[in-house]
């Protein structure tokens, strides 16, 4: 026995869906998940059925027999037209004939012979063959006459009775040519949210509006509409950091040094591009001088570009067995969690999630492990240098997500608590807008919300007696969080570390910025 998934489109009737049902049954296919909500779409059930292959094969076939299985995801067109009837009786009935029979679902009349244009029928249609629809007008215009008012094949015009053809035809602008099939298994998946989230009172279709919404602000904010935040600090005599927030998701951080680039973290794949286009406009286009990449876990945000370039990362096995899962909460007491692992699949699918391909595995140890050397609450698991800059690499408690690493460099007071410490009061409007959208569609970007807060806190603590060493010198630790800005402690608040400048992709010609050294 298997499971298997599929789309029926059903007519709005009484008995429809106890009629799929009851060929189910009779191939003794067993219905683990059922989805239909008439306020989103009174046409669409979605199915997760356990059966024999040959036995689903029957059932599919039984559905596509009787018109009830959902093969594909073909455009809907949309079309608004005033049409003049004759004032006698059938002029009505024969109209419709010619709609009938071209396969068109009504979805809007007005006719009223006592109002202002008594000649007059607003109709509204939506065509599913797109195709037939010239012969349709040119069979409406040889009889009647015909005004035009919309014709659309976007989707945008279509009204809530087809919701997941609509949803469909917005969701191909951000994942690119899908096949039908795949799309259907998308929105599969995406429809398992909603269910989820409708159980915890929260409105199907905000759900399905959150979910667009991913989508629509990664592809605005890529391209022509990137930009970021940047800060750079010299660290010491010849070598300056740079911390760049991407207009969503996480930071890039890059070192610079004399003989190489070393860089923290990747950022969204979709960005890609226009990272490579804004290291060049500040000088740091020679990607042969980018030597390694450190990953800090395996969100898409972190890791997804990584894959992209040449150099190695380096990251532990847990984190490198994310990246090939289909969950981010793989390995965390939240493994089983649907929300986890469809948001997955969307944002990896969204973002274009490349993860890290020529990869290092630090060590493995223990986090009970006695004879592991710690700093503060976190094993030490490997050490590093950046320049003449000597590195830490602690292993996390696994609160944001199993796996997952800090980075440390005790010297000079560089702290990279990932997503565990974040400043979130210097984040921009949009950031916090688009980050509060991951909390919605999975309740908490955190896998593990108790450890997370045992984690924040032994970092602050840590953080605290850095600060405390360095005091001697006349410093303070810089903490480079995950998103937001670098910030320093002050009286126990993250404060946003000064200097920052804007990086506007419009502003900069590509031809211009491709020929920067």
């Amino acid at each position: 026995m298997e499971q298997f998934s599929f789309i029926a489109c059903m007519p709005d009737k009484p008995g429809a869906l106890h009629r799929a049902a009851e060929i189910i049954t009779r191939y003794e296919g067993n219905i683990n998940r059922i989805q239909y909500d008439r306020r989103i779409d009174r046409n669409t059930v979605f199915f997760e059925v356990t059966a024999a292959p040959k036995a689903y094969q029957k059932i599919l076939e039984e559905l596509e027999r009787i018109g009830y299985l959902q093969t594909s995801l073909q455009p809907v067109a949309f079309l608004k037209f005033n049409v003049y009837l004759p004032n006698c009786p059938g002029a009505l009935f024969d109209f419709l004939n010619h709609t009938t029979s071209s396969g068109a679902n009504i979805t809007f009349l007005d006719f009223d012979d006592r109002g202002q244009h008594p000649e007059r029928l607003v109709v509204s249609l939506n065509i599913e063959d797109a195709s037939l629809i010239d012969a349709l007008l040119n069979q409406l215009k040889s009889k009647y006459r015909l005004e035009i008012v919309e014709y659309d094949t976007t989707g945008e015009k279509l009204d809530d009775t087809v919701f997941y053809l609509r949803l469909a035809q917005k969701l191909r602008s951000y994942v690119g040519n899908a096949e039908d099939a795949f799309l259907m298994k998308f929105l599969h998946d995406i429809n398992h949210i909603a269910q989820e989230l409708s159980n915890l009172r929260k409105d199907p279709v905000e759900v399905f509006e959150n979910i667009l919404k991913v989508g629509e602000t990664l592809s605005r904010t890529s391209g022509e509409g990137f930009y970021a935040d940047v800060q750079r600090v010299r660290v010491k005599d010849g070598i300056e950091l740079f911390c760049f927030q991407l207009p969503c998701g996480g930071n890039v951080y890059l070192f610079d040094t004399p003989d190489e680039r070393v860089m923290i973290d990747t950022g969204y794949g979709i960005y890609q591009p226009d990272v490579v286009n804004m290291l060049q406009h500040y000088g740091l286009g020679d990607l042969s001088l980018l030597k390694r990449i450190y990953v800090t876990h395996a969100d898409a945000d972190h890791c997804g570009a990584a894959g992209y370039f040449s150099a190695p990362s380096y990251l532990n096995e847990e984190t490198l067995k994310i990246t090939r899962e289909t969950s981010r909460a793989y390995g965390s007491s939240n493994q089983g969690c649907i929300l986890e692992e469809v948001y997955t699949k969307m944002i990896n699918l969204f973002s274009r999630f490349t993860p890290p391909s020529n990869v290092i595995l630090f060590p493995e140890i223990s986090a009970q492990a006695e004879e592991a050397e710690k700093r503060g609450a976190f094993p030490l698991i490997a050490r590093f240098r950046i320049g003449s800059l000597e590195f830490e690499a602690l292993q996390g408690l696994g609160g944001h997500m199993h796996g997952e690493i800090f980075y440390l460099c005790p010297e000079e007071g560089l702290v990279f608590p990932q997503d565990a410490v974040i400043n979130f009061r210097s984040l921009s409007k949009e950031r916090t807008e688009y980050n509060v959208l991951a909390d919605y569609l999975m309740t908490s970007v955190n896998v593990d919300s108790t450890l997370a807060r045992e984690e924040r806190n032994a970092l602050m603590s840590l953080i605290l007696e850095l600060d405390n060493r360095l005091l001697k010198k006349g410093k303070k630790c810089l903490i480079c969080c995950g998103h937001g800005s670098v910030s320093i402690l002050e009286d126990g608040k993250l404060v946003e570390h000064p200097g920052s400048e804007r990086y506007l992709a419009r502003k900069i010609p590509q031809e211009k910025s491709m020929c920067r050294k």
